[in-house]
C-alpha cells in the first residue's frame, strides 16, 4: 500500500514549528532557513509490509554581510590610524585590505589582523582610499573609506605659560614647550634677541 510518511531530525531536536509537512508529496519544507535549521533530517516511510528511512544533511550557508564597516579618517602626520570592519557570513569571513585599488601587505608600520588595519607613525604618503575586503565561498564585500593626512602648523594657543619666579640662586628651572603641530616641529631657544646655545648649565 502507499506509505505513510514523516519527517523527523536525527540529532533528537524539533522540527521547527515554522516548518510545513505535505504528507501527499512527502515534501517538508521549511521557510526563512537559518542555523539553528541546520542538522541532519530523516523522512520515513511506513506501510504494513515495513519501514524505510532516508537521511539528508542541512548545511547553512550565507554570503558576507557587514556588521561594522569603516569610515573616513582625518590624521595629523605622526599620529595613528586603526580601522576595523566586522562581517558576518558562513563559512567565517576571511578579510584583505587594498589601498587605491593595490593589495595592502602588513610591513613595518603598516599592521593587519583579521578585519583590523593599524598605521603608526602616519605620513603623508599613508593618504589615499582604502578598501576593506570580507569574502567566503559564496560572496564578497567591500568597505571603502578615505585616509586624509593634514599638517599642522606649531599653535600654541593651548599651551599655558607660566611666569617662573626663581626662588634659591642655583636652582633648577625646567620651561617646558609643547605647542600643537603637525609633523613634530624643531625648536630653538631665544633670551631676549640672542639665540641660547647649550652649554655645561
Amino acid at each position: 500500500p502507499v506509505p505513510t510518511i514523516s519527517w523527523r531530525r536525527a540529532d533528537g531536536k524539533q522540527i521547527p514549528r515554522k516548518a510545513r509537512r505535505h504528507r501527499s508529496s512527502g515534501l517538508l519544507e521549511i521557510p526563512n532557513f537559518q542555523q539553528e535549521d541546520a542538522g541532519l533530517y530523516e523522512c520515513v516511510a511506513e506501510n504494513v509490509r515495513g519501514k524505510n528511512v532516508a537521511r539528508g544533511q542541512l548545511t547553512f550557508y550565507a554570503q558576507p554581510n557587514w556588521i561594522q564597516k569603516i569610515s573616513d579618517v582625518h590624521a595629523a602626520i605622526e599620529e595613528s590610524v586603526i580601522w576595523e570592519c566586522r562581517a558576518s557570513g558562513r563559512p567565517k569571513p576571511s578579510y584583505r585590505w587594498l589601498k587605491d585599488g593595490e593589495p595592502l601587505l602588513p610591513q613595518g608600520r603598516v599592521q593587519l589582523e583579521q578585519g583590523s588595519l593599524t598605521i603608526t607613525n602616519v605620513s603623508l604618503s599613508d593618504a589615499g582610499m582604502y578598501q576593506c575586503v570580507a569574502e567566503n565561498r559564496h560572496g564578497v564585500v567591500f568597505a571603502s573609506a578615505e585616509l586624509s593626512v593634514i599638517a599642522i602648523g606649531p599653535d600654541f594657543s593651548k599651551t599655558l605659560v607660566k611666569k617662573l619666579t626663581l626662588v634659591k640662586v642655583g636652582g633648577e628651572v625646567i620651561i617646558e614647550c609643547k605647542p600643537k603641530a603637525s609633523p613634530r616641529p624643531t625648536y630653538s631657544w631665544k633670551k631676549g634677541k640672542d639665540i641660547l646655545r647649550e652649554n655645561e648649565r
